[in-house]
């Protein structure tokens, strides 16, 4: 058992037991499920009431002192491996590959479904050149009429259904979700179709439990044979099956959080709609730019202020243009900071190590990129390594790196101008630099 000390209270303790996480999981989604129930129906000044409730069911979810717990375990668990394992036997990041195809973890689990999708797709070629021509976001009731093309509905229906409330920059609610974009999966899905084989998923998560089980196996050997060996040795199974417990929750609050969002999204442009017919609003997507009481006032008088909403819409493409500093405390600091690292060579771009191992090839932007979120882990099932400008150990990007096996740097600064498109890189994982290679 380990203790998680809340700032300024007493000492939480939680057991290494699965039925926590699955507990808070179908708490979390329960709530949602009554949330959908309730919303359905509701119109007008009633659906603020409504939501203003749902607002209060959120912050309490959000706030089970449980949740926290198991996301502090997990990476508590994950320091302590990789201090005590390069201490005791000079591993260095052994938690990456103890933590790879830990279960639970929805956003991992996101990349491999929709290898399971091409799964589906790939048998059937007239449904594959029909994806190759999509462009209009209704084109799944186009491709149920096709052979083989219901079965690839279905499939692509069901992984909208679990997991269409999410897209790219998520946390923003004006964003558009992949079920209002469908087309934006359809290149993912061909590129798997095309650099999969059928099975993919379930082999891909096999090969990772299997190494992390190698791995187990040899630390635990090596620590027996030390001093005291069978002690540390029991100490770091006891840490093993706690990592691999709660690690995989780290990515659940997110998704639950978005889940609500595209809810709360749903029924504000619903009402958004009628408020257009109505005369009031000259275009659904107006709302984005009020305040939720300014809306809500909007929905009870029949009057919006046009002009507000032209300000508003001027500012934020303004805002666009902005390049947000890397580290921006709460007292509206920007940061930028510097590395002092002497392991590196030079020239070599320096970032934080979030995933071991070593890999070499050309650059592109999956490859390279500003930051990633959740939404990028069906692009991860076909990358070998990831370097980014922003993050840290425990972002999205850096843990489904660790997932997946893939070795990435984070918190590169102007990687995305200093490593050219098709440029030959290596990615050191492990200790944290990017080397650009000679062509």
């Amino acid at each position: 058992m380990q203790a998680w000390t809340p700032a300024g209270g007493p000492s939480a303790p939680i057991e290494t037991d699965p039925a926590i996480v699955t507990d808070l999981v179908e708490s979390s989604q329960a709530s949602i499920a009554t949330l959908r129930g309730d919303i359905r129906t509701a119109s007008g000044p009633a659906l603020f009431d409504l939501l203003l409730a749902a607002f209060a069911e959120h912050r309490r979810s959000l706030g089970d002192p449980r949740s926290m717990q198991v996301i502090m375990a997990g990476m508590d668990a994950t320091r302590w491996l990789n201090e005590q394992l390069w201490a005791w036997l000079g591993e260095k990041n052994a938690a990456d590959t103890l933590t790879l195809s830990a279960p639970g973890n929805v956003t991992s689990e996101m990349g491999l479904a929709l290898l399971d999708v091409a799964d589906v797709i790939r048998p059937h070629p007239e449904v594959v050149a029909f994806l190759r021509e999509v462009e209009d976001e209704g084109f799944l009731a186009e491709l149920a009429t096709l052979p083989g093309g219901r079965e690839a509905h279905d499939a692509i229906r069901a992984y909208l259904d679990r997991y269409g409330m999410r897209c790219v920059g998520e946390i923003d609610i004006t964003r558009p979700r992949w079920s209002e974009r469908p087309t934006t999966l359809v290149p993912l899905i061909l590129d798997n179709v095309r650099n999969f084989e059928p099975g993919a998923s379930r082999r891909r998560f096999s090969q990772g439990l299997r190494a992390a089980g190698r791995k187990e196996q040899d630390v635990l050997e090596r620590l027996r044979a030390l001093p005291d060996g069978e002690r540390k040795a029991d100490e770091t199974k006891r840490m093993i099956d706690r990592v691999r417990t709660f690690i995989g929750y780290r990515e659940y609050p997110k998704y639950a959080m978005v889940s609500r969002y595209f809810v709360y999204k749903q029924a504000l442009l619903e009402e958004a709609e009628r408020l257009v017919h109505a005369g009031v609003l000259r275009e659904r997507e107006d709302v984005f730019y009020l305040t939720f009481q300014e809306l809500h006032d909007v929905v009870r008088t029949h009057r919006a202020d046009d002009q507000l909403i032209h300000r508003r819409k001027e500012a934020f493409r303004s805002y666009q243009a902005l390049t947000p500093p890397r580290v921006l405390t709460s007292e509206g600091e920007g940061i930028a900071g510097a590395y002092r690292r002497a392991d590196a060579p030079t020239g070599a771009l320096v970032g934080l190590a979030v995933s071991g191992g070593t890999v070499e090839g050309r650059a592109r932007v999956i490859l390279v990129t500003a930051y990633t979120d959740p939404s990028w882990s069906p692009l991860f099932v076909a990358v070998v390594g990831l370097v980014t400008e922003v993050g840290g150990l425990m972002t999205h990007g850096a843990v489904v790196a660790r997932e997946y096996g893939l070795p990435a740097v984070v918190a590169v600064e102007n990687a995305t101008k200093l490593i050219r498109d098709g440029q030959r890189i290596r990615v050191h994982g492990t200790d944290g630099y990017v080397e650009i290679l000679p062509d």
